[in-house]
């Protein structure tokens, strides 16, 4: 698998779909969604057990077959065990149009379904973070 350019998906990424984003501001799933708002990003909240609640204030999907078709998502965010990917991958690979990205957090990684995403032309980065790897860059803030 070829090293994701991670310069490329900081200055390129609009809106980002965090799978797993927890309403708990102590889990880092929000603190790290919470670092790419501030940084201008547009996030959108997939979790199940709180649809249709707001997480930072975004609305949140209980899978991303619900995010509407036309909100430009072309990264997701996985928090997620590293078991659910192959099915978070194919359902965003199925249901979003923007979908340039899959990103999978620290400890989680399918080497399967990044194959499967790498083959249908996304960039796939597995066991890193946007909060870290993105200040390491030293871009501007967006927006």
């Amino acid at each position: 698998m070829a090293q994701p350019d991670i310069r490329k998906i900081a200055e390129t990424t609009r809106t980002i779909a965090v799978v797993g984003l927890s309403p708990n501001p102590d889990r880092p799933s929000h603190g790290v969604a919470r670092f790419l708002q501030s940084q201008g990003f547009r996030v959108i909240p997939v979790n199940p057990g709180h649809a249709g609640q707001q997480i930072l204030g975004e609305t949140t999907y209980a899978t991303l077959a619900d995010i509407p078709k036309d909100s430009g998502v072309d990264m997701v965010d996985i928090f997620r065990q590293s078991e659910a990917v192959p099915g978070i991958v194919d359902e965003a690979m199925a249901e979003l149009p923007d979908l340039k990205t899959v990103w999978m957090q620290i400890g989680v990684m399918h080497a399967d379904a990044a194959a499967r995403a790498e083959a249908a032309g996304l960039t796939v980065v597995q066991n890193r973070c946007p909060k870290i790897e993105f200040p390491a860059l030293g871009l501007p803030r967006r927006g």
